[in-house]
């Protein structure tokens, strides 16, 4: 049989029988487009986790902090020896004292974290508004949103506003304490995204002009490339501290997200499951059908394997055609509710996100899946109507 015979008899039903055609593949299509929408928000809320964590430097990076047992400090000796090690390009410590902030009548307590601007890009720190301290900025300071609670402002509202603080710095004996003023108001330059602490982002070169920076709170050592991470670490771990790596929380992100996504597309997959049994009924109605016509082919040369094709393509076409539609609802769906959802939020000043993504390789294997699905469910009908005796297709009625 010749390929474009195939093609004729495989897409005739949709002239003799459209209604039941289209309402099969429309039902594929409901199948397959739970399975998208569902997989599409493991997809979106695994973005939403992600964008969270700051790629580029910020995966080169290891987090340091001391151990709980405060044996071993991290102080500017474990700095400088850590600046030491092999493939290690930078340290930028932290180093965090309690304070208190003063805007206009208003004060509060806060934690000052004293970094180097190098700081923000080793750890993944962003500016939710305006914009974070460079080098030789020593007249700003960051604040997190949990700080803006304080004064009962929005983020937009503390830029530029200028506020002083008063550290209080550990002394040498277990209770005492000194109180510094930086003697000098900041302008509030940006505003990062925390709401579960209230701190601010000094200059380290602010705080160390009026008092000595004995020990730090934790530090980032940003390493060469990737591969070089885990000796790093293995190096510091060595030296008693304790390390964390971003990267390692991205895989682990990864892998949580992937299983979420399997779970959500196991309960999509019952919704084509029924799907397939009605493929299957039409498929089954089409060959009782074409008995007579498949006997009358049989006879003028058509060989068992021309019948399995036959069938076989049309349950394919239709299997195809029916992931297109179901991608198309299941997109415009998942698209249409982070319209909504995204508007609603704006307008209660809230944050615009993607719930629900949709990568255009999980699309294409959908359409593929679709192809195969058609395949997987024409084969018990191909295979009956290829082994019809072709006298007995003849009669029958």
């Amino acid at each position: 049989m010749r390929t474009q015979d195939t093609i004729k008899l495989a897409t005739r039903m949709f002239k003799t029988r459209p209604a039941r055609t289209w309402l099969t593949i429309l039902g594929i299509g409901v199948g397959i487009a739970a399975v998208v929408v569902l997989v599409g928000l493991g997809y979106g809320l695994q973005g939403i986790i992600l964008e969270k964590i700051v790629f580029g430097e910020a995966l080169l990076s290891l987090n340091v902090n001391p151990p709980t047992s405060k044996t071993i400090e991290l102080n500017k000796k474990s700095l400088e020896e850590m600046g030491k090690l092999e493939h290690v390009q930078d340290v930028a410590p932290l180093a965090n004292f309690t304070s208190l902030i003063k805007f206009g009548e208003l004060t509060g307590s806060i934690f000052i974290r004293g970094v180097n601007p190098n700081y923000f890009k080793y750890a993944g720190v962003m500016p939710l508004e305006g914009s974070l301290f460079g080098s030789g900025e020593t007249n700003k300071v960051v604040l997190s949103t949990a700080a803006l609670k304080l004064f009962e402002l929005k983020p937009k509202e503390m830029i530029g506003k200028r506020v002083n603080f008063k550290i209080f710095v550990p002394g040498k004996g277990t209770d005492e304490t000194q109180e510094v003023s930086l003697g000098k108001e900041y302008e509030v330059g940006g505003i990062v995204e925390d709401d579960s602490s209230i701190y601010a982002y000094l200059p380290t070169s602010e705080l160390s002009s009026k008092f000595q920076i004995t020990t730090y709170e934790s530090a980032r050592v940003k390493v060469e490339s990737n591969q070089y991470l885990a000796a790093a670490e293995d190096q510091i771990i060595k030296k008693g501290f304790v390390v964390t790596a971003l990267s390692k929380t991205v895989d682990q992100a990864n892998k949580i997200f992937s299983g979420i996504q399997i779970i959500l597309a196991i309960f999509g997959g019952i919704a084509l499951v029924v799907s397939a049994i009605g493929m299957f009924n039409t498929m089954t109605v089409t060959l009782l059908e074409r008995t007579n016509e498949i006997g009358i082919m049989r006879t003028i040369g058509g060989s068992p394997t021309n019948i399995k094709v036959m069938f076989l393509s049309e349950s394919m076409v239709m299997g195809f055609l029916g992931g297109i539609v179901g991608i198309a609802i299941g997109v415009f769906g998942g698209l249409s509710m982070n319209f909504i959802l995204n508007t609603i939020a704006t307008r209660m000043g809230g944050t615009a996100i993607q719930l629900f993504r949709f990568p255009i390789p999980f699309l294409l294997m959908i359409a593929a899946f679709g192809a195969v699905m058609g395949f997987l469910t024409g084969i018990f009908p191909a295979r009956r109507a290829a082994s019809l005796s072709p006298l007995d297709a003849i009669r029958y009625k």
